[in-house]
């Protein structure tokens, strides 16, 4: 019978072995490059074999999607999709369908960007998708169908950011700011779409970015708000996140360095990209509570969606934002501690049974709401089709079947679904 110390002298040094790839990954994560890579996996195609150029592969109607490119002010080209409503394409389709398919040289010339700028009544959707992959990866499509069968009029206008699919550049925080403002001034300046027509919805990383654009606009002068924004499956901070995130929602990159704090503090030092969420979206509220703007009684309107089944980025993350903005609202020195609200929430929250629930805060200037979904994953929570009779926050003339983010939208586009 083999002795105790042959049996565990094997065994110490492959757990030896592995913690030492592990500490080497560990220490490779401080090259701002690789950082990158694992921060934005924006290499990780997940459409390979697919031309983002043909978007009929993924169930569009032929021509419903107009692929196009945008250039930033620095110089990158971003590939770009413009969806039109279902309703607007069957009104248009013969003209539609005659006109030539792939890549737009010229998106201004299309019926699909004309059909978008002439009519006085159309909302926008403006759309930032997750890390990975590219506008056509995963979930994403489906999200953009369920949109454009919405209204007769809700456009859908999405990015690959820098770096991603076919888009020039490198992906960096400020980079995706740019691209997103890139998108953004197409909507209002060239399409001619008011930000007060307008929706923002993100999802994943896609809410990090959507949160630098909306706190970046709403701090110029006169501050530019939009109708509202809706931010999927958030994280409160790149630091929050290496505590929790899961690779495929089974991997945990760097959970085990919690178990060390300094450590783990170490490492986020040297993380360039910060993403800090939370407090942008805290001093977004603050600052809109705090001024004036002509128009507009509700100054922003602010919609948190997480599920509960979400492995990849726990919904504790909506809880901690959802937190912080509300804190934002209360006039100095009063504060809330995390406990406090959560005691609060339990007691006024709105049961929605297996759909979860739902909790508002309203503040001077607007509503701050997050719904908790009990099913929805990562990222099968933008299509997850739910059946309504009445909308919590949009009537609808008829039963309705919609999604948890189509609702939302909707309600604050102001249209009827159908």
């Amino acid at each position: 019978m083999p002795s105790a110390s042959a049996v565990l002298k094997p065994l110490l040094g492959t757990l030896a072995g592995l913690v030492g790839i592990y500490a080497a990954f560990i220490s490779l994560l401080t090259i701002p490059t690789l950082q990158d890579h694992v921060i934005f996996l924006h290499r990780v195609i997940l459409t390979w074999g697919q031309d983002v150029n043909t978007p009929e592969q993924w169930g569009f109607l032929r021509n419903q999607v107009s692929p196009f490119h945008l250039k930033t002010p620095d110089g990158e080209t971003l590939h770009a999709w413009h969806v039109l409503p279902l309703e607007t394409y069957r009104q248009h389709q013969l003209e539609l369908r005659n006109e030539p398919i792939g890549l737009c040289s010229n998106i201004q010339e299309r019926l699909s960007f004309k059909l978008l700028k002439d009519d006085p009544t159309v909302q926008l959707v403006i759309y930032f998708h997750g890390a990975a992959g590219t506008l056509g990866s995963g979930w994403r499509p489906q999200s953009y169908r369920a949109l454009s069968a919405t209204s007769t009029n809700v456009h859908v206008l999405i990015i690959d950011y820098r770096g991603f699919g076919s888009s020039t550049g490198w992906p960096s925080e400020a980079g995706l700011l740019t691209d997103a403002l890139t998108l953004t001034n197409f909507a209002m300046e060239t399409a001619g779409i008011p930000p007060e027509r307008t929706t923002v919805f993100a999802q994943s990383i896609g809410t990090a970015v959507a949160v630098s654009l909306t706190h970046h606009l709403a701090l110029q002068s006169p501050p530019v708000l939009f109708a509202g924004t809706v931010l999927v499956a958030p994280f409160a901070d790149v630091e929050s996140l290496t505590r929790t995130y899961k690779v495929a929602g089974t991997v945990p990159l760097l959970s085990p360095l919690a178990i060390f704090p300094p450590l783990l503090a170490l490492l986020n030092h040297f993380i360039v990209t910060k993403f800090p969420s939370k407090e942008k979206l805290a001093a977004l509220v603050h600052h809109l509570d705090t001024i004036k703007v002509n128009g507009r009684q509700r100054k922003y309107d602010i919609t948190l969606i997480h599920a509960e089944d979400d492995y990849d980025i726990p919904w504790i993350h909506s809880d901690i934002i959802f937190w912080h903005a509300v804190n934002a609202t209360l006039d100095p020195p009063s504060s809330m501690t995390f406990d406090e609200l959560e005691k609060i929430k339990a007691k006024e929250k709105v049961p929605l049974g297996d759909g979860g629930w739902e909790m508002e805060w309203k503040g001077k200037g607007g509503i701050i709401r997050e719904q908790i979904v009990k099913h929805g994953l990562h990222d099968r929570i933008m299509s997850y089709p739910v059946c309504t009779e009445n909308q919590h926050h949009h009537k609808c003339k008829n039963k309705a079947v919609t999604t948890a983010t189509i609702a939302i939208i909707t309600r604050l586009l102001g249209v009827t679904v159908y």
